[in-house]
Order: C-alpha cells, then sequence, then structure tokens
C-alpha cells in the first residue's frame, strides 16, 4: 500500500498536525477494533499505548499484527 505524504503549504503547521494526529488515531482505533472483533482481550495498558501512540509507521505494524496475534500483547514484539 502506497503511503500518502501530505504537501501542506508550511510544513509542521497546526493545519498538518492536526493532520497527523487525527490519521494516528484513525490508525489506533482500527487496530482495537480489529483485536475487538476477532475476539482478543484488550487490556487497559495496551488500550492505553496504542491510543496514545503518535507514530505512524508503528500503528501501521500494529495493524498488520492485529490480524493474526493470538493476544494482544504480541503487537509489542521485538520493539
Amino acid at each position: 500500500m502506497a503511503a500518502y505524504t501530505p504537501n501542506f503549504p508550511g510544513s509542521n503547521s497546526i493545519v498538518e498536525e492536526s493532520w497527523l494526529e487525527g490519521r494516528a488515531k484513525g490508525k489506533a482505533e482500527a487496530v482495537l477494533h480489529i483485536l475487538k472483533a476477532r475476539g482478543i482481550e484488550i487490556s487497559g495498558s495496551v488500550r492505553k499505548r496504542v491510543t496514545e501512540c503518535t507514530d505512524l509507521d508503528a500503528l501501521e505494524t500494529w495493524l498488520d499484527r492485529s490480524l493474526s496475534v493470538a493476544r494482544a500483547e504480541e503487537l509489542f514484539a521485538e520493539e
């Protein structure tokens, strides 16, 4: 999947920051939704770590892993 790289005028503007925060929030919600849909228990510490993460690359990795892990803690393997 190709990554979209925005080209906002005045990089690091409040608009760009808000856009990136929204993307991170959306990916975090997707990770948690997939785990829940698969019937995997999500501890408070896992939920907090996922929802507080702003690193889009980490969230993308966790999103991919959420499709196959047996336990939510396995999202963070090799970190």
